[in-house]
């Protein structure tokens, strides 16, 4: 059986771990990664009925019975994934409708997955329900996406908008827009389903005063939406005190929707 730590999908999952540190988005214990695996792929590195614990997750989650997930652990450092991936990092398949976790690689100094699992199962579920090529659920604190939420109108659209308007990408990189969600209490399944239920038309969920969710159908997909946006915000935070003199409208947008062969969110664009 081969060695997991060559895996694919665990030198990616390393590997962007160490960027999103090193991006500055997930500081101390901050973020959470889950990626959703293939049981063949992970066949070839374990095997997948040598269960080394359970764990309860505290949820159900139906669609995703018997689905295999690589995840950050609870209080652990992005920065430390790297050196240490089988303490930082664990390997789990879902059962009981969700409710429990096995354990077959990793955490092996008897911790567990994020306290933020339950979210990102929610939103893998609602995500799958539009897209079944999704398999990244990824959540950190990007510092000019935050602070926007001090700052801007909540309103999806409004934000959406500003966004959109400040790189020439954004509207061909997250057409669909970002779903906005008041502060709420982390950690918990009440979170989580609002998050899905905002995943279920975008891929992106900014928390207010908190950071952000984004999804995707890998890990450079899901980190370039985050890196896309958090981008944006910079512009904005950089000029919003600013007497404005021209913006990309709606004109514009529309021009670069027909030329990348994207649609905008309905109703976002005049």
């Amino acid at each position: 059986m081969k060695d997991i730590l060559t895996a694919p999908f665990m030198t990616e999952m390393i590997r962007t771990a160490t960027n999103m540190y090193a991006h500055t988005w997930d500081e101390r214990n901050g973020g959470n990664i889950s990626l959703l695996l293939d049981e063949a792929d992970v066949a070839e590195y374990l095997d997948v009925n040598a269960v080394v614990r359970t764990i309860p997750t505290g949820f159900e989650a139906p669609a995703l019975d018997g689905k295999y997930f690589l995840v950050t652990g609870t209080g652990k450092y992005f920065k430390n994934v790297q050196y240490a991936p089988d303490v930082n990092l664990g390997l789990v398949r879902l059962t009981d409708k969700g409710a429990t976790a096995e354990l077959l690689w990793g955490f092996t100094d008897g911790g567990k997955f994020t306290s933020e699992f339950p979210a990102h199962m929610m939103s893998h579920a609602a995500r799958l329900a539009v897209d079944s090529a999704n398999r990244v659920v990824m959540h950190c604190h990007p510092a000019n996406l935050l602070a926007m939420t001090y700052v801007h109108d909540l309103d999806e659209r409004a934000f959406t908008r500003t966004l959109w308007q400040m790189c020439t990408e954004c509207l061909v990189v997250f057409p669909d827009g970002v779903n906005v969600l008041p502060w709420m209490l982390c950690g918990t399944n009440e979170i989580g389903v609002a998050t899905a239920e905002k995943m279920a038309t975008a891929r992106l969920v900014i928390w207010a005063q908190h950071g952000i969710y984004s999804a995707g159908k890998d890990l450079d997909e899901t980190f370039g939406l985050i890196e896309t946006a958090e981008k944006a915000a910079k512009i904005w935070m950089k000029i919003a005190h600013l007497p404005i003199k021209q913006t990309l409208t709606d004109d514009e947008l529309h021009l670069l929707a027909e030329h990348f062969h994207v649609s905008p969110r309905a109703g976002y664009l005049a």
